[in-house]
């Protein structure tokens, strides 16, 4: 009999409980005992959802406080120094103080960086690994965990993430990750020793690097160490996902592990080669369900195509998600406010489940009234979208289909726009702004919620928006900022903020999905062609040029962050979809600069997350990101400054592609890396002007003004000063605001410093 099971639950809770727990720990309003006591409630919350709806095999390990990949860096003594000291600490105080910096004795010291997890929109901690580094277990959150699980009397496997792919993500300044190989495994041993211990047989070890074009060497790295790890007293499910593998299943089969997890739904003729060569007598696992978008799965054709595996196999195939459910929001039912047809087609983590249960029953021939619900719920969505209106607009496929090579290209070059720049914004030797948004207070939301809930007027919430404009404007002239933004008090999120503006798109009430550590995002559903029906931005940007003579920015964020941040429909190429956002911005774009608004930021952090996997098929996906960038932004005039903001992002493989975006102005992520990432503009002599991030928003800690200096230095001998702009790395949303004010005035006031410095005559 089929075994049912699942690689990862969502471990936010339903609600975000554990978002709002650890924020207020962080704020002392929450005991570190009280924190742990809501970490276990959501555990076991989960392992019930998951084991009512029938899943046989439950994950162990999946949840994490902050960040899986940290979680394991702290469970083997992976520490960067400067977060070792001898002030009494817990494993958690130490696992937020690298996840989001401290301030000692004076001396700030950096958080871990963060980085995207794969092609998903989540980010992880890197590791920071030294040429002496040992691997030796400390704290142990899996272990604990397996302890409540078999409290709890449910039948479990541990989830861990493997060696290779955890060096592979790990982040050595100098010589080669593999040669720390031996020791990492050494303490991997050491681990599954304790697992075995505590009765535990089956350990799901996760190594989707197999789905990466990996070098010979670490090929091997791979081969060898599963053949040093076949000696530990656990039974191994080699677990990859995001794409089909790329070594060969009959090279892999003869590695001595007891099982494959392959994603079926990224990878389907894996499928078929497995039937060739995968052992009788080796599990292999099937992700069949799609773990990173919300459409219901077809269940029918699954049933199917399953069930020549099942005849081969018998009870040692297994079925999965084709990976985590980490990627998806947790309940469709609490989705009230979507319309009945809409809700119809969708199936979060919860109802992912029980597709995945009902097609293991159809599959083992052992289906109930219950399966053949969800299958006849199937049948009907999949005939319900091919046949509705709603997903096609035959005027905006016309537009794009119409659309000619000067639609991707600006009226002239850099090189003449900067000086009619220069000329019409007067800005001084290194300008100082922000990314965007100011902190998203307790009565922002308040208002935002008595909007939604119908107990404030529009009236009423239009005049508070303007009055929190008018305090940002002021504070920002008061600090000295030289270009202002208008605060995005009106936003919710960079990309949830314009699925309700949009045609095609629709957006959840509930549909939280973790980012990154307790930041949570509700990604907008692109269910059909996408087109603006009205302005979008205007009024609140042009609002806030009237309440100043400085510039400011207007602020869109990009086709390629939107479609990057959403789920997206299945049924159309990717790329077409992206020109479609891109021509909704294009109009957005000309509208601000016909309301008087110069300084446009067109924000794509997506643009570098979105390449494919595989290097092969980055030339193809570039060439059209960038075009859409294009598209959205070549109808400003030359008098108009385009702006773009990056974060998390390693920029030397993309370079050239960053520069053809052609965007007057760039900011980026380069606090965390000490302006390391600098590197690649200076090795490319990148044309345009650079606002690296001066100081981490993510962090809480004020930066230190010799900070600041230091990074601004570094800056500018990679790059000329004149082409230099002063900023932090992303927006203030998250922060509060007195360490905002705090941060832009120590910004502030070294940027008029070295300005002063720079501009001196040289002896």
């Amino acid at each position: 009999m089929t075994t049912l099971h699942n690689l990862g639950y969502p471990r936010i809770g339903d609600d975000r409980q554990l978002k709002r727990a650890i924020e207020s720990y962080w704020k002392e309003q929450l005991s570190e005992t009280q924190l742990l006591e809501v970490g276990k409630q959501i555990r076991q919350q989960n392992w019930q959802i998951q084991k009512d709806a029938g899943i046989e095999l439950l994950p162990v390990g999946d949840f994490a406080w902050y960040d899986h990949i940290l979680q394991l860096a702290l469970t083997f003594n992976v520490i960067p120094e400067r977060h070792r000291h001898s002030e009494p600490t817990t494993p958690l105080q130490q696992l937020f103080e690298m996840a989001r910096g401290a301030s000692r004795c004076c001396t700030n010291h950096a958080a871990l960086e963060m980085t995207k997890w794969f092609d998903t929109n989540y980010h992880y901690l890197v590791p920071e690994l030294s040429a002496e580094q040992t691997f030796t277990l400390q704290y142990s959150p899996l272990l604990e965990q397996i302890d409540e699980a078999k409290g709890l009397n449910v039948p479990i496997k541990a989830v861990l993430i493997g060696p290779l792919t955890f060096l592979y993500l790990g982040r050595l300044a100098n010589g080669d990750k593999l040669n720390l190989l031996p020791a990492l495994l050494a303490g991997y041993r050491q681990l599954f020793d304790a697992i075995a211990a505590k009765g535990v047989e089956w350990v799901q070890i996760d190594e989707p690097i197999l789905t990466l074009e990996l070098s010979e060497p670490w090929q091997e790295a791979l081969a060898s160490a599963y053949q040093h790890l076949a000696k530990s007293p656990v039974k191994l499910l080699l677990t990859s996902y995001f794409g089909d593998v790329t070594l060969s299943l009959e090279q892999i089969a003869t590695w001595p592990i007891d099982g494959i997890h392959l994603d079926l739904v990224r990878g389907f003729e894996q499928l078929n080669q497995a039937l060739q060569v995968w052992p009788k007598n080796k599990v292999l696992s099937c992700g069949v369900v799609d773990g990173r978008n919300v459409w219901r799965a077809d269940m029918k054709k699954w049933i199917s195509q399953l069930q020549p595996a099942q005849k081969k196999w018998g009870d040692q195939l297994w079925l999965a998600p084709s990976c985590s459910l980490l990627h998806c929001p947790v309940n469709i039912e609490r989705e009230e406010h979507l319309d009945s047809e809409l809700r119809s087609w969708l199936s979060f983590a919860k109802q992912k489940l029980s597709e995945l249960v009902a097609i293991g029953h159809y599959v083992d021939g052992r289906a109930d009234h219950c399966d053949s619900h969800w299958l006849a719920q199937s049948q009907q969505v999949v005939e319900a979208r091919v046949q509705s209106p709603r997903v096609i607009n035959s005027v905006i496929r016309k537009r794009v289909v119409s659309l000619t090579e000067s639609a991707f290209t600006r009226q002239h070059s850099y090189a003449i726009r900067q000086k009619v720049q220069k000329e019409a914004l007067n800005l001084p030797l290194l300008p100082t702004t922000t990314i965007g948004s100011f902190p998203q207070t307790r009565a922002i939301r308040q208002q935002r919620t008595a909007l939604r809930q119908g107990q404030l007027s529009q009236a009423d919430y239009d005049t508070f928006i303007a009055s929190q404009i008018d305090e940002v404007i002021t504070c920002q002239e008061q600090l000295g900022l030289d270009v202002l933004v208008h605060g995005e008090p009106e936003r919710n999120d960079m990309v949830e903020y314009f699925a309700p503006l949009l045609n095609g798109v629709a957006q959840t009430q509930y549909g939280w999905v973790q980012s990154y550590g307790t930041r949570c995002v509700k990604p907008p559903i692109i269910f059909g062609d996408v087109s603006r029906p009205a302005p979008m931005t205007v009024r609140w940007s042009q609002y806030a040029q009237s309440r100043t003579t400085k510039p400011v920015k207007g602020m869109l964020t990009g086709p390629q962050t939107i479609l990057g941040w959403s789920f997206v429909r299945s049924d159309l190429p990717r790329a077409d979809v992206a020109d479609q956002i891109a021509l909704a911005l294009r109009d957005e774009v000309s509208d601000l600069e016909q309301a008087g608004i110069h300084l446009i930021q067109i924000d794509e952090p997506a643009l570098r997350e979105g390449l494919p996997l595989r290097r092969s098929q980055w030339p193809e996906y570039l060439h059209r990101a960038v075009r859409s960038f294009r598209l959205t932004a070549s109808v400003a005039q030359d008098t108009t400054q385009i702006h773009t903001h990056m974060c998390y992002s390693e920029f030397n493989d993309i370079i050239a592609s960053i520069a053809d975006m052609d965007a007057d102005v760039i900011t980026i992520e380069t606090s965390r890396s000490a302006m390391k990432l600098l590197d690649a503009f200076e090795l490319f002599d990148y044309p345009n002007e650079i606002g690296p991030g001066v100081y981490d928003i993510h962090s809480p800690v004020v930066p230190q003004p010799q900070w600041i200096e230091k990074l601004l230095t570094l800056a500018s001998k990679k790059i000329p000063v004149e082409r230099l702009w002063v900023n932090p790395d992303c927006g203030l949303k998250t922060r509060d605001w007195p360490e905002t004010l705090a941060s832009l005035q120590v910004m502030v006031d070294v940027a008029r410093k070295l300005r002063k410095e720079f501009q001196q005559p040289a002896h």
